[in-house]
């Protein structure tokens, strides 16, 4: 068993919030067309009261802090908060276009130990990756923070969202990773906004290109085995949780909202009105989530799939049902199949 993995096993055992995605700030830079947010800002925390909920995480025994935004950077206070929470021995994830980085900002970051940096890179192309952010120069402008990042030696990690628009390109930017020296995903899910907007949508890939990206070695790794045959669903499938969501993780959004994640718009409560740890404890809500298992799933607990499917509960929930099936995580499965055997 890996170190990670013991990780959450202990956290599952010890009902600890092990990971926390804070959003410091919906405010952007960048408007990127696939973007779930709406970027008003209002009613954001103050850097004081964000400080107090990091303290309050760190008694509640998180460890992982992903700060993110809309831009995190565009806030003044954004490094008095990275180094608040790496004062109190954080493993922090920062989550950012990389606009605001420059040598100067790169120092910083690596003066304070920030662990790993995440750039959303849609294609090697400015004509495409500009039109996605709708901000000209934002390709060239985020490549070259990334070089001011390597040569402080910060750990970055690319991720490419796959549109319509920019799936031809995956591949380059594969290989445009591999001569920044960056570690390289693909994320093949366009996710409603929060507001519960599905237009966005219809900017994904189809069933089709999902299916040649998973039997893809360059996106996958080894395609026999993320394509491995459909496992045997037995009882100990049944009686596992859904998702990590609320169990050993959750998010906070820049107004002090609670949701059990990012993708799971479901209020559990307000960080202005409860301390963490009164709602991580006695949320309904979350108590709620976590008590589903896979049985409970109409349709899923009846699946072949659902021993490896990465079903999420909260595009379920954006749906309208938290118990029902996620359309693309259904997708995702079907895509998996190796030729030749049944859907």
């Amino acid at each position: 068993m890996s170190l990670m993995h013991e990780f959450e096993k202990r956290a599952r055992q010890l009902g600890i919030p092990l990971s926390v995605q804070l959003d410091i700030t919906w405010h952007c830079n960048e408007r990127c067309v696939h973007c779930y947010l709406d970027h008003d800002g209002v009613g954001e925390m103050s850097t004081a009261k964000i400080k107090d909920v990091i303290r309050q995480l760190a008694e509640s025994g998180t460890f992982f802090l992903t700060v993110s935004g809309g831009e995190p950077l565009v806030r003044r206070d954004c490094f008095e908060i990275l180094g608040y929470a790496r004062s109190l021995k954080f493993n922090v994830k920062l989550k950012t276009n990389a606009l605001k980085i420059g040598p100067t900002e790169a120092q910083r970051l690596r003066a304070l130990g920030i662990e790993q940096v995440q750039i959303s890179i849609y294609s090697h192309r400015a004509e495409v990756h500009d039109a996605i952010t709708k901000v000209p120069g934002s390709l060239n402008r985020s490549l070259e923070a990334i070089r001011f990042l390597r040569a402080q030696e910060i750990k970055v990690s690319i991720t490419d969202v796959l549109m319509s628009q920019n799936l031809s390109d995956a591949k380059a930017v594969r290989q445009l990773a591999q001569d920044l020296g960056v570690l390289f995903e693909v994320d093949p899910t366009v996710t409603p906004k929060l507001n519960g907007d599905h237009s966005i949508v219809k900017l994904g890939i189809t069933g089709d290109q999902l299916q040649k990206v998973f039997h893809t070695e360059e996106f996958v790794g080894n395609v026999k085995e993320f394509c491995a045959p459909v496992p045997t669903v037995d009882a100990g499938v049944l009686d596992d949780s859904t998702c990590s969501a609320g169990i050993t993780s959750c998010y906070i959004s820049p107004t002090g909202d609670v949701y059990p994640c990012v993708q799971f718009p479901l209020p559990c409560g307000n960080l202005r009105t409860q301390s963490f740890s009164e709602i991580w404890r006695d949320s309904r809500p979350l108590r709620e989530v976590r008590s589903i298992r896979v049985r409970d799933l109409h349709t899923c607990s009846k699946c072949a799939h659902i021993a490896y499917c990465t079903r999420c509960p909260g595009l379920a929930h954006m749906e309208g049902d938290l118990l029902g099936i996620s359309t693309a995580d259904c997708a995702k499965s079907a895509a998996r199949v190796m030729d030749g055997e049944p859907s």
